[in-house]
C-alpha cells in the first residue's frame, strides 16, 4: 500500500523528530565520554603529560577494536547489553545506547589525534610556567585544538546521521526506520525519496554549522 501524502507528512516530520533526537543526544553524551577517552590516550601516551603504558596499551586497543566493526554489526552485538541497560532493543532509546558506545571511541581518537598537532613548544611553555598536567591538558591543549576539533565533532556529528538512518533500519525508530517501513518494505519509491531527502538536509545542516562555528573559532 502506498502511502497517501495528504496524510502521510505528519509520520514524516515525528520521524525527523525522533533522528535529530537520537543524533543530538548521542553527540552530547559521546562528546563528554570521548573527550575524556581521548585525553586520557594523549596524556597516557608514550612522552604525554601523565605516561602510564598499560593504561595507554588498553585504551588504544578498545578504540582499535571498536573503530573498525561496520555500525550495523555493532548494534546487533550490542543488544543484550542494550536490553540490560535500557530495558528494551526497539525505539529510539534502544538506538541511542549503541551509537554512543560506537560514537565514544570515535571521538576518542579524533581528540588523541588533534591534541597531538599541537606543537610541543606550547606544552613546554605552560610546564616552565608551572602549570601541572591536568591544567595542560584543559586550559592549554584543548583551547589549542578547538578549531579542529570543531570539525572533527562536525564529522561525528555527520557520521551519526548515518548511524541513526542504520539503527532506524533495525527498529531504532526515525527515518530509517521510516524508509525501512514505509518505503522499501511497500516498495514506495516516493518514502525512500522522501527518507533520503530528509537525511540529505540533515547532513547539510550539520555541515553548515559546524564550518561556521569552526571559521568563529579559528578567527579568535
Amino acid at each position: 500500500m502506498r502511502a497517501d501524502w495528504s496524510t502521510f507528512w505528519p509520520k514524516v516530520v515525528d520521524a525527523t523528530g525522533e533522528t535529530v533526537y537520537m543524533v543530538l543526544v548521542t553527540l552530547a553524551l559521546s562528546a563528554v565520554l570521548g573527550m575524556a577517552v581521548g585525553l586520557t590516550l594523549y596524556a597516557t601516551r608514550k612522552g604525554g603529560v601523565l605516561p602510564n603504558r598499560l593504561v595507554f596499551a588498553v585504551l588504544s586497543t578498545l578504540v582499535n577494536v571498536v573503530r573498525p566493526v561496520p555500525f550495523v554489526i555493532a548494534i546487533v552485538a550490542l543488544s543484550p547489553v542494550t536490553r540490560e541497560v535500557v530495558g528494551t532493543m526497539i525505539g529510539t532509546d534502544a538506538a541511542v545506547f549503541p551509537m554512543v558506545v560506537v560514537a565514544t571511541f570515535g571521538v576518542a581518537r579524533i581528540v588523541e589525534t588533534n591534541l597531538l598537532s599541537v606543537e610541543s613548544g606550547v606544552i613546554e611553555a605552560a610546564r616552565s610556567m608551572g602549570a601541572g598536567p591536568l591544567r595542560i591538558l584543559l586550559t592549554v591543549l584543548v583551547p589549542e585544538a578547538l578549531g579542529p576539533l570543531v570539525l572533527g565533532f562536525t564529522f561525528m556529528l555527520v557520521a551519526l546521521i548515518d548511524f541513526s538512518a542504520v539503527a532506524g533500519t533495525v527498529g531504532g525508530g526515525g527515518v530509517g526506520h521510516l524508509a525501512m517501513s514505509y518505503g522499501y518494505l511497500r516498495f514506495d519509491t516516493s518514502v525512500m525519496v522522501v527518507a533520503v531527502a530528509v537525511l540529505i538536509v540533515l547532513v547539510q545542516i550539520a555541515q553548515l554549522l559546524g564550518n561556521a562555528l569552526a571559521r568563529k573559532v579559528l578567527r579568535r
